[in-house]
């Protein structure tokens, strides 16, 4: 890991561009720190550009709370190399959808599954080389992006102490039993009227959390459409178990 830019500030905020590897990434830290910080890594659904304003957002609440952020690249996101067969299950998702289909379990795997394989492990380097940091200490926690991502990682990573997850995207079969390992803190949002989300998989999936403490914010609207208040609710979750 090594950082690519000059720190820039920000509303309070030190933001530096790393690369690991060849993967690139962002570092969020608070100007006022004057001791080791906890850390949310920032899940997001690909394309690193296109998201950092959203990113950066949500790095700035985290900030306030005196807790730095970070995030990578998805495999196949922005200048990454393109993963194999996934455009071709992207394709035969929307074809379900346009034509009002169920989306089969077989479209589903081969949609998520190689992200989820090629992610994970990326993410835990990527942690690594951020707990060596003298201004990161932990605890850690996820927060959002493709939720299968985020099962995984509070499945198999020890580090991760809570997670907030976005119920928007359909969940592989075998995720859905990984759930049932979770035993952190979740807090997952689920837009209600999501076109691109099956409601039901969502409810499933919150159901199989194997976790003692899990909470589920439901909103009336789309993908999009995530009220100020949800995020408030994230916030409130992260300082409570970050802090």
């Amino acid at each position: 890991m090594h950082f690519t830019s000059e720190p820039r500030l920000h509303d309070g905020v030190i933001e530096r561009d790393f690369a690991l590897g060849e993967i690139p990434g962002i570092l969020w830290t608070p100007e006022s720190a004057s001791a080791p910080v906890p850390l949310i890594l920032l899940g997001h659904p690909g394309g690193l550009r296109q998201m950092h304003p959203r990113l950066a957002g949500r790095a700035r609440h985290a900030a306030a709370d005196g807790i730095a952020s970070a995030t990578i690249e998805l495999p196949g996101g922005g200048d990454r190399p393109g993963l194999p067969g996934i455009d071709e299950a992207r394709t035969d998702l929307r074809r379900a959808l346009q034509a009002g289909e169920p989306v089969g379990a077989e479209i589903i795997d081969r949609l998520v599954l190689p992200l989820v394989e090629m992610a994970v492990p990326e993410w835990q380097a990527a942690l690594d080389a951020l707990l060596s940091l003298p201004q990161i200490d932990g605890p850690v926690a996820y927060s959002g992006g493709i939720i299968s991502i985020g099962v995984r990682l509070a499945a198999v990573e020890p580090r991760i102490v809570a997670a907030a997850l976005f119920a928007g995207s359909f969940v592989p079969r075998a995720i859905m039993e990984e759930a049932r390992r979770v035993s952190i803190p979740v807090h997952v949002l689920l837009q209600w009227d999501d076109e691109g989300n099956d409601r039901q998989m969502a409810l499933d999936l919150f159901d199989a959390f194997g976790s003692r403490e899990k909470s589920l914010n439901a909103n009336m609207g789309g993908h999009t459409g995530v009220p100020r208040h949800a995020g408030e609710g994230t916030s409130g979750f992260f300082a409570r178990h970050l802090r």
